[in-house]
């Protein structure tokens, strides 16, 4: 991959670029992919990821824009792992609904919700990489029976311009998560190359998948500035070392208990011993660890001179990874 052809990551532009209804193309390309149909949005709306105080150094950013349809859409890319993850989108979807309404008025001013969720992570146990969850009702008694909404007295269910027959569905939230470290395929489909993208930052220079042929345009790195480049190095280095922490806590969490619950009645010798051991096993695996994150740097374009800066390796050692 050339100079010319590397893009910045979609949480870097959802931060810097996105919220800019000028470069709208870009998010309405990827909602239309994952939604089967075009979408327009028409405005880019408050939410708690347009905080300025933290965003660059979190584990979260995110973006909410409103629909031609009235519908809302929220865009949130997540970079480490919280065990309360599917509670809070929970809560961030029931919040949007409140926003929505105050009191006194009708509940059928209420519009859908659109949950998009990109993780960075790993996460559950699908042999997929992309997942969708909508609401339908099922019978209990007759298993094949699925609820619909169509009868003129059900008026508030019914697609005002179609007068279609609609599900539960199309109502309540939908949710959509992209589980990039599990995508390892070739770019082939729409939703592939989004993938692809979201992964390496990297798009194909015949593309017309929707939102993509925006982002060759937009979010160029050469196109940055070097003002610009350098804040983006910088959140890079700070998404690696945020990634590398989170892991070297839960592998070091892991070994500290093993070895506290393992070393009662051992005597002091092999204790020490032991000791030695983890440090040196512990040792080893940080500077493995160090080597990973200098590639990835490295692969993002990043010069060696920062990269060694910010993992202790030597440029030589960088160089030759």
């Amino acid at each position: 991959m050339t100079e010319k052809s590397k893009y910045v990551r979609f949480d870097w532009a959802i931060k810097r670029i996105l919220r800019d209804k000028a470069n709208k193309e870009v998010l309405e390309g990827l909602i239309t992919v994952l939604l089967g149909e075009a979408v327009t949005i028409t405005e880019i709306l408050e939410s708690e990821g347009n905080q300025d105080s933290r965003e660059d150094k979190t584990n979260r950013v995110d973006v909410k824009a409103k629909t031609a349809a009235g519908e809302y859409i929220i865009v949130e890319v997540q970079l480490t792992k919280e065990s309360d993850f599917f509670q809070r989108i929970l809560f961030g979807t029931a919040k949007n609904i409140i926003d929505q309404i105050s009191i006194g008025r009708d509940y059928n001013v209420i519009k859908k919700i659109y949950s998009i969720n990109i993780l960075y992570f790993d996460f559950g146990s699908g042999d997929d990489y992309a997942y969708h969850g909508l609401m339908t009702f099922h019978g209990m008694t007759k298993k094949d029976s699925v609820l619909q909404f169509k009868t003129e007295n059900e008026h508030q269910y019914i697609s005002k311009s179609t007068k279609r027959v609609t599900m539960p569905g199309e109502v309540f939230p939908e949710f959509f998560l992209l589980i990039i470290d599990k995508f390892n395929e070739v770019a082939r489909t729409p939703i592939e190359e989004w993938m692809q993208y979201l992964k390496d930052a990297i798009i194909r220079e015949d593309t017309n998948v929707p939102g993509l042929q925006a982002a060759r345009e937009k979010l160029a790195i050469m196109s940055m500035t070097d003002k610009e480049r350098r804040a983006y190095d910088d959140y890079m280095v700070s998404v690696h070392a945020a990634r590398d922490a989170y892991e070297t806590a839960r592998s070091d969490g892991f070994s500290d208990g093993f070895s506290d619950g393992y070393s009662d009645g051992w005597e002091e010798g092999i204790e020490k011993g032991r000791a030695e051991g983890i440090e040196k096993g512990r040792a080893e695996g940080e500077l493995s660890k160090a080597k990973a994150s200098a590639r990835q740097m490295k692969a993002d374009g990043m010069p060696a001179c920062l990269i060694s800066k910010y993992t202790g390796l030597t440029i030589e050692t960088i160089e030759a990874l």
